[in-house]
């Protein structure tokens, strides 16, 4: 089976890729031509998941999927949520959305959050969703230097390492994007 993921983005290429089974061939944008960055118009993750999906399947035919994720800060009620990306401006500038992030939880002891990832599979004509949670803490200083984003400051919930300190393989079981992802493989086995 082939499908696109329509993802510009190749850390979380990578990190899919990884999950996969290799019964299932995945394409990026690149892959099919389109180097179009869709825009992210949405209010929430499941209308962004769905606004990429959508495209690829409108504008280029394709059996795909695509993911959006958010990190929801409980003592900042659920911010940077849906602009996790571009929580310190439009240039999507991960090591400024970071610092942004430690400066208000300066002095802070409610560090807890969570990362949510929706996925929107379209499949010969219909959409399904999936969606994976991992609960967290936002640590005081960055720790580790694999991964991408706010990895180096989210330690999850029974780790002592934070998401940048994990091999791929570690963070795919227990990461929000690795558990939608086995939900979605889960789903096409039983297709």
């Amino acid at each position: 089976m082939k499908l696109v993921f329509a993802t510009n983005n190749q850390n979380k290429l990578k990190e899919v890729q990884k999950l996969l089974p290799n019964t299932i061939k995945l394409l990026s944008l690149k892959d099919i031509g389109c180097h179009k960055e869709i825009e992210e118009t949405g209010t929430n993750l499941l209308e962004n998941a769905k606004i990429k999906a959508n495209y690829i399947t409108e504008n280029y035919g394709y059996d795909c999927f695509a993911d959006d994720t958010g990190l929801e800060v409980n003592f900042l009620d659920g911010r940077p949520g849906v602009y996790a990306a571009r929580y310190a401006g439009a240039e999507n500038n991960a090591e400024k959305n970071i610092q942004k992030l430690l400066v208000e939880l300066n002095g802070v002891e409610n560090r807890k959050a969570q990362f949510r990832t929706i996925i929107a599979l379209n499949l010969k004509g219909k959409q399904y969703l999936f969606e994976g949670f991992c609960k967290g803490e936002i640590l005081t200083k960055k720790q580790g230097k694999k991964g991408f984003g706010y990895d180096p400051i989210f330690k999850p919930n029974n780790y002592n390492s934070s998401f940048a300190e994990m091999t791929l393989v570690e963070k795919g079981k227990v990461s929000h994007r690795g558990k939608a992802v086995k939900k979605l493989i889960a789903f096409l086995f039983h297709y």
